[in-house]
């Protein structure tokens, strides 16, 4: 048995060390040419390995001697120490009370010292080495490292050789290789970070998504750990002490890209399952997050590829550890315009943190890369004058288009490529951080991009709709204040005649005619003009255009535009929503402007009363029409196809049906279209039924209706090119931005009426106005929510947010009740009676089109 330990050891030592004769050329040696590298663990097992072989052993060369004998002597100790276990455990309690040789640990070891603390009762052996190695960013890293994956056969193979060994030889083989780990001296040199480890063999040889350390067993050992209080303890203790350092090191030291195995240590912190106590959120957790948010990009985009492989489980207990710092940092604190949140470094590093969790949520969801659309052939035509930045000198900022997350960049996706993520997306919105948040301040960080100052809105998953519409409307306006500063400066230095706004002047009754030839106009002369502020005016009419008239101008635009009998979109009874019409006799002029439309409704921020299914928003965003879009777009048709895809019968037999499909057009004629060609010849069979499901999703969603829908989004993109639209909403989101909601909450907006020309909330007509609209059905306070606004939608976050103003106009009166669209404000008279209210109220909003809205 000590003839076989002894073996194993020169074994071990052969792998690690080598001989010492430059010129060997046994392909086990290390030092001969071209061996691969090993850590500890890996050469342990391999001199187990080479001894059931009988591999050939180097002798050891006349420079190497001292070491070895030196190493026999200290070894045959170990091993005795190792043999006599189960005999005398009380002399290894002597030898290895304090283990101070313990430097970096693994999950046996971990078990070894608890046993014998519990033998003691005794934890204060654990307790130390815990906090020696986990308050060490170099033992942390070698820590818990896993050995070179054996394959299936490899395993079998083992086993199968082991079956004929002698259970007390396998046992103290086993033990020395153990020792030679803790006690060899080259598992203290390989300690030292950067120099020519082993672990960076490792790291090349590693998948992207792959890291060193073995997860599993840093999972089982912090299960078995954090039960003990004093334990749990350590780690926290250990991580006030560790971050500090680690920021230091990837601050100053690059210590990354010398040994990428440094990101050990950030898998293995986050595997504790305590991090979100509150023992943590006030030192240990904000200062491993400021070390977390110096990691280099690469770094970041492994942790994100490594995490997306995590439980639906692990991504929400990460989520929920960094968003408790966040919410306990906002609560505890005092953030106002002078007190910003964006200078607290525990919340912007929390926040950074974050997002590679969300890009892990995204990269681990229901992705599709590949469907995308194509850009379009002409680009959108910038404006030839020059811009006022370059009027002054400067560089043009916006030229490259919309900022995209470098993160994005370096994974390769985007959000938009998610179908379903792990989970929700709304887990990530922080609501109280948003409450505190200042938007115009932040704004500005945003769009100066300084590295002194952080913007949430480079994380624009943590905040929620409301806050994301605000930071596009600064956006909007200061872009339409730049574009008017422009005009100014060139009717100054050109002469040119003043037009800071963008004018339309439209007749009611030739209102898409008159539209559609100044916007054409427009779009082809200047495009910067569209992102001019609009101004409306209805020919032989009076009022001044300050929001109400252009939200009169969209509505009836999108009702004429929408009317089934001009023939531009076709219309669903069932799902109550409008689909491009493929075979419409109007030109592609008309769709651009329904798209140029609903980009100045966003930049204007007026709401449309329009109805598409979400595919659109999701072309709109970059992403082609699939068969499970069809699932809100043509429901019966997707329960169709879906019917096909899970028919166990024989499919060609039974449905015969071929790859060509028929269509109606305008007047209910047959038109046929091969999905293949001769599709009427091909049979859709079992096995080529999900291809025909995919081309015929194709052709419904993006061919048949390719010319209508790159007008539109061309229209579109002509007004949002240059907005961060696309970077902080998704297609969701555009839907709320461009439709509203249709959730009418009134007890939210009665909440935040204001009150002006005498009446407050404790008028006697104040209380009975909002028992009588409370009283309405549903369409009735649709009517009123029209006549007092201009649109029957609620804005981004609901009717909280419209900021409507009841003012007295005059005494009991016959007159009815007026609006100003523009500003939310309700005219009412002070009717004498409740009855008298209603009956005027009601008339009001009935016959409000054109009459009764200023």
């Amino acid at each position: 048995m000590r003839s076989a330990k002894h073996l194993i050891e020169r074994y071990y030592h052969q792998l690690t060390e080598g001989c010492g004769n430059e010129s060997c050329s046994n392909s086990w040696c290390a030092s001969s040419v071209g061996f691969n590298r090993m850590d500890n663990n890996a050469a342990a097992v391999k001199a187990l390995e080479l001894y059931k072989v009988n591999a050939k052993l180097c002798d050891p060369h006349p420079s190497k001697k001292g070491t070895a004998s030196a190493y026999l002597e200290s070894s045959s100790h170990s091993n005795s120490a190792c043999s006599n276990r189960k005999m005398n455990n009380k002399d290894v309690h002597s030898v290895r009370d304090n283990f101070k040789d313990v430097n970096y640990l693994t999950e046996e070891k971990v078990y070894e010292i608890l046993d014998i603390c519990g033998e003691k009762e005794d934890y204060s052996p654990l307790i130390r080495v815990i906090g020696r190695v986990f308050s060490s960013a170099e033992g942390l890293v070698q820590s818990f490292r896993r050995s070179k994956p054996h394959t299936k056969e490899e395993l079998k193979s083992l086993q199968g050789k082991d079956e004929d060994k002698d259970e007390d030889e396998k046992e103290a083989a086993a033990c020395s290789a153990t020792a030679m780990e803790e006690d060899s001296p080259a598992s203290s040199s390989s300690l030292r970070l950067g120099e020519g480890s082993s672990g960076e063999n490792d790291v090349q040889k590693l998948a992207p998504d792959e890291v060193s350390v073995d997860i599993d067993a840093v999972r089982r050992v912090y299960e078995r750990l954090l039960s003990n209080e004093k334990i749990e303890a350590a780690f926290l203790n250990a991580l006030v002490y560790l971050s500090p350092n680690v920021e230091c090191d990837l601050t100053y030291h690059n210590v990354y890209s010398r040994d990428p195995n440094y990101l050990n240590l950030f898998v293995i912190v986050m595997e504790n399952s305590n991090l979100h106590s509150p023992e943590y959120l006030e030192i240990a957790l904000p200062q491993f997050c400021k070390a977390m948010s110096k990691l280099p990009l690469a770094a970041q985009a492994k942790l994100a590829r490594l995490w997306s492989h995590y439980s639906t489980e692990q991504i929400r207990r990460m989520v929920e550890t960094f968003q408790q710092l966040i919410t306990y940092k906002v609560i505890s604190n005092e953030f106002n315009s002078r007190n910003l949140v964006n200078d607290d470094d525990a919340v912007v590093a929390a926040t950074k943190c974050l997002k590679v969790v969300y890009y892990a949520n995204v990269l681990g969801g229901d992705l599709d890369t590949e469907h995308n659309e194509e850009e379009d052939e002409e680009p959108i035509p910038e404006s030839s004058e020059l811009t006022l930045q370059e009027l002054l000198g400067e560089e043009r900022r916006n030229k490259k288009g919309p900022r995209v997350d470098p993160l994005e960049i370096e994974l390769g996706i985007r959000t938009n490529d998610c179908r379903r993520p792990l989970i929700s997306f709304e887990e990530f919105v922080n609501e109280p951080l948003n409450e505190v948040l200042e938007m115009d301040k932040d704004y500005t960080f945003f769009k100066v991009e300084t590295e002194n100052k952080f913007s949430f809105m480079t994380c624009p998953f943590i905040l929620n709709a409301v806050t994301k519409n605000l930071g596009l409307y600064y956006d909007n306006r200061i872009r339409m204040y730049s574009e008017r500063r422009i005009t100014v400066l060139y009717s100054l230095v050109q002469g040119q005649q003043l037009n800071p706004y963008l004018r339309l002047k439209v007749r009611r009754d030739h209102i898409i005619d008159d539209a559609l030839v100044r916007l054409e106009m427009i779009a082809m002369e200047n495009p910067a003009d569209l992102k001019k502020q609009l101004y409306v005016e209805f020919e032989g009419e009076q009022g001044v255009d300050e929001g109400g008239v252009s939200k009169e101008f969209f509505q009836l635009v999108v009702e004429e535009i929408f009317n089934p009998d001009i023939g531009m979109f076709t219309y669903d009874e069932r799902t109550k929503l409008f689909w491009f019409n493929p075979s419409s006799f109007e030109n592609e002029g008309q769709y651009t402007l329904i798209g140029i439309v609903l980009g100045l409704a966003i930049y204007n921020n007026c709401i449309l009363d329009v109805h598409f299914p979400m595919v659109v928003y999701r072309k709109l965003m970059g992403k082609k029409g699939t068969f499970r879009d069809l699932a809100d777009a043509n429901p019966v048709l997707y329960q169709s196809l879906k019917e096909l895809l899970e028919y166990e019968g024989s499919v060609e037999e039974d449905m015969m049906i071929t790859f060509q499909i028929s269509q109606t057009d305008l007047f209910g004629n047959p038109l046929m279209y091969d999905l293949r060609e001769n599709g009427d010849k091909i049979p859709v069979t079992n096995e080529n039924r999900k291809e025909f499901v995919a081309q015929y999703a194709e052709y419904m969603l993006n061919k048949s209706v390719e010319k209508q829908f790159k007008a539109f989004r061309r229209g579109f993109h002509m007004v949002t090119n240059e907005s961060p639209l696309k970077y902080l909403f998704r297609p969701e989101e555009i839907e709320l931005l461009i439709c509203g909601s249709r959730n009418l909450d009134f007890l939210a907006l009665e909440e935040t009426t204001e009150y002006d020309g005498g009446y407050n909330r404790d008028s006697r007509i104040i209380k009975e106005f909002w028992e009588t609209l409370h009283s309405f059905g549903e369409e009735q306070k649709r009517l009123f929510l029209q006549f007092t606004t201009g649109t029957d939608r609620a804005p981004v976050g609901g009717l909280g947010k419209l900021k409507m103003i009841i003012a007295k106009n005059g005494p009991d009166t016959d007159r009815l009740p007026t609006s100003h669209t523009c500003f939310n404000v309700l005219l009412l008279p002070e009717y004498s009676s409740k009855e008298k209210l209603r009956e005027r109220l009601l008339k009001a909003i009935t016959y409000a089109k054109g009459f009764g809205m200023l």
